[in-house]
């Protein structure tokens, strides 16, 4: 069985500049500490956690939706790739990710549900409020 996940986050930065820092490369890789293949355009390849997450660019609407396929290592090699969907809208002080993914197979559900925290919302908060603190 393929399981859908929704996550709702709110980070110290405007809706526009998550959106531009998730599909820069340099600062996507700033944020999570590894570098990351990425660009705005439908096709475009996604690479992060040396190889550990890829997929492609489906569909970018700036600067509030990103969609990708969506894959770990963890998937079994005939598992499809999982549809990452992501939102981005202003939320005062800051701005909020909704996030639904579909189709993660059972097997790295939990993995990929608590890797979201651990390396991503986390690790961006931590940027975000390091980079408010500086300015």
């Amino acid at each position: 069985m393929r399981s859908v996940i929704t996550q709702s986050v709110t980070l110290p930065a405007p809706a526009e500049k998550l959106y531009e820092m998730y599909l820069d490369p340099a600062l996507h890789g700033a944020f999570t500490g590894h570098p990351v293949t990425i660009a705005a355009q439908s096709g475009a390849e996604f690479r992060a956690f040396d190889g550990q997450l890829t997929g492609r660019i489906l569909a970018t609407v700036r600067p509030s939706l990103i969609v990708q396929s969506w894959r770990s290592t963890n998937f079994e090699p005939d598992d499809e790739d999982s549809t990452l969907i992501l939102a981005f809208s202003d939320e005062s002080p800051g701005g909020r990710v909704n996030l639904v993914q579909v189709g993660v197979p059972d097997q790295d559900y939990q993995g990929v549900t608590e890797g979201w925290e651990a390396y991503y919302w986390g690790p961006w908060r931590e940027y975000l409020q390091k980079s408010q603190s500086k300015a």
